[in-house]
């Protein structure tokens, strides 16, 4: 039987999936990247994300299926486009995959305390099944790549859960990953985060790599 039958009908419009990735949180993980962004950031790396018309309609079920029935993992990480703009979706799928033992990391726009605040139930859901939350739009005045899957110094790391709470005093010491994955028809995608000049050069190096 399939993983994900448990649950509804729903659909997530998703930008990209990424069944196995070291760039998108602590350890091996899978990445949902949603489609659709209400905050459009300023200088934002994946403007291609903003757009609620794009991407692919997928039930939340056959994305749970995908996780667990995946590469080994020890979690999944959402990020956008913007999480919480679908956050009822991406609650069932949290709540699904940590039932099997897996941890979530959501990244997001917004600041903790407004989705605290908010009276979207759908918000309360997704924060109660994220092990780790990193908050905060994207400033692109604030540039900072010395702690790890951000981009800049306003956004913040809340530590939800015991799962991660060990690395509340590690963060200094980890480092920013980028990640480059060439797909069976030859496209490039590029993951994780560092400096532009860094991303440019690995870019470069891939492309020499097909002369």
């Amino acid at each position: 039987m399939a993983v994900g039958r448990l649950t509804d009908r729903q659909k997530l419009r998703v930008h990209r999936f990424t069944p196995i990735t070291k760039s998108e949180g602590p350890g091996v993980r899978a990445c949902i990247q949603v489609q659709g962004c209400p905050i459009r950031c300023n200088g934002c790396g994946v403007p291609q994300t903003w757009s609620d018309r794009g991407g692919a309609l997928i039930e939340t079920g056959a994305l749970v299926d995908a996780i667990i029935l995946g590469p080994p993992v020890e979690g999944v990480t959402f990020l956008g486009g913007e999480p919480f703009a679908q956050a009822d979706a991406l609650a069932t799928i949290a709540e699904a995959v940590r039932l099997k033992g897996l941890s979530v990391v959501t990244f997001t726009g917004y600041l903790r305390e407004d989705i605290e605040n908010s009276a979207s139930s759908g918000f309360d859901r997704l924060l109660r099944a994220t092990d780790l939350l990193i908050d905060g739009p994207f400033d692109q005045a604030q540039l900072d790549f010395s702690r790890p899957w951000i981009g800049s110094r306003n956004q913040r790391y809340h530590f939800l859960s015991e799962r991660y709470a060990h690395l509340a005093s590690e963060i200094g010491n980890l480092p920013n990953r980028l990640e480059i994955k060439i797909g069976p028809n030859g496209n490039v995608i590029a993951g994780g985060l560092g400096p532009l000049e860094a991303s440019k050069e690995l870019l470069a190096a891939v492309a020499r790599s097909f002369r």
